[in-house]
């Protein structure tokens, strides 16, 4: 590195490093708590077999220290495909090998398999944090050439480090999600009282539609979970994973680790009839966020999808006071029930000139897609006018 000072290694596992220094860095004091940033979390995905050199996803997490006292880390793995990301980057792949490069393996700095905002330089909350942050995104891309790899990408990290990192060379890369937002409703008909008439009863019919032939909606959080909630869930997970991915990322492992380790921080949505689960949606619980994650279901029910994945976790989110609902990748959807189109920032660093050029241009025209789309987007929202 540039500054002498600091010193960087890199983890093959995460279990290499204690878990209070690593949340030290990634949960703060005093700033939001993010689960999927937590020790616990990504120590899982390795654990579980989940995000693993086998699955594709070789972690090679970067720790900073500074005489001898750790002060930034970065969950980082090596690629070889890109799958699992949800900041797609095929075309790229695909035009660098045409023209006779590499692409993989790549690094990618994230969390696997988790399209959340959420910090990735993770340097904690002190007077020197942006210094740390420079270093550390310094000490990622210096793990390019001397390992022949082809490109940096960090995804789905919060607005001020996308901005940071611009102004030291970083490609800038935006796409939009949709996140329903809490502004102090009290109850849900708080929340149905802003919309338009015409939505307003869409919405309750579907709530309605969704619960019709006796299905019931329960909540587990906590000591409330047990193994057998997760064997129902992962039905669940597998029936919408093979539809959507060809085979699940995770393992059943995964979610019996987070069962242990994070109960206070998930919070399981399942519906039943006659007392039999018939559909799950499983959310992580933020310090201001609640994050949905996966949807599953052994019986189709009309609407039951938007039930359980989105209006429940508004009304969780209600009840807990959260600031806001990120319901995942995707779904235009979702801007009818209330969702509204917000944009997700990403960062990349290509290390061939040509290639790098001609990536700078297609971002630059992508921005200008993505500012417009959001636009119209905004103007097409549920709530009332003005």
């Amino acid at each position: 590195m540039t500054d002498t000072e600091y010193t960087a290694r890199t983890l093959s596992s995460i279990a290499g490093v204690a878990p209070g220094e690593w949340d030290a860095l990634a949960n703060p004091k005093g700033q939001p708590y993010n689960p999927f940033v937590s020790h616990a979390f990504l120590n899982a995905l390795e654990e579980s077999g989940s995000a693993t050199p086998q699955s594709g996803w070789a972690p090679s997490h970067i720790l900073l220290e500074l005489d001898g006292k750790l002060v930034g880390a970065a969950p980082a793995y090596l690629k070889s495909h890109s799958q699992g990301e949800y900041v797609f980057d095929h075309g790229w792949a695909d035009a660098f090998e045409r023209a006779g490069g590499h692409y993989f393996p790549k690094v990618q700095c994230t969390v696997p398999f988790t399209p959340a905002t959420g910090p990735r330089l993770l340097v904690g909350q002190n007077e020197n944090s942006k210094l740390y942050r420079t270093a550390l995104a310094s000490a990622l891309v210096q793990m390019l050439q001397p390992n022949e790899l082809s490109s940096l990408h960090i995804t789905f990290l919060p607005e001020e480090d996308w901005s940071a990192l611009g102004e030291i060379g970083f490609l800038q890369r935006t796409d939009q999600q949709f996140h329903w937002l809490n502004r102090e409703y009290k109850t849900f008909d708080d929340f149905l009282g802003e919309l338009s008439s015409a939505k307003r009863k869409n919405l309750k019919k579907e709530r309605r539609r969704a619960l019709a032939e006796g299905v019931e909606v329960k909540w587990f959080t906590g000591a409330e979970i047990i193994e057998a909630h997760w064997d129902a869930f992962w039905v669940f997970y597998q029936e919408t994973g093979s539809r959507k991915w060809g085979r699940p990322y995770l393992t059943r492992e995964f979610f019996s680790l987070m069962g242990e380790r994070m109960a206070d921080d998930i919070l399981l949505i399942f519906a039943t009839r006659d007392d039999q689960p018939v559909a799950g949606a499983l959310n992580f619980i933020g310090g201001d966020t609640l994050f949905g994650r996966y949807w599953g279901c052994t019986e189709y029910h009309k609407f039951l999808h938007f039930e359980l994945s989105y209006y429940q976790a508004i009304d969780f989110a209600i009840d807990r006071g959260l600031a806001r609902v990120e319901a995942g990748a995707q779904g235009g959807h979702k801007l009818v029930r209330g969702y509204v189109p917000v944009t997700t920032y990403s960062a990349h660093w290509i290390t061939d000139p040509g290639f790098r050029k001609a990536v700078a241009d297609y971002l630059e025209r992508e921005r200008e897609f993505v500012a417009e789309d959001l636009e119209t987007l905004r103007r097409h929202t549920p709530f009332k006018k003005g």
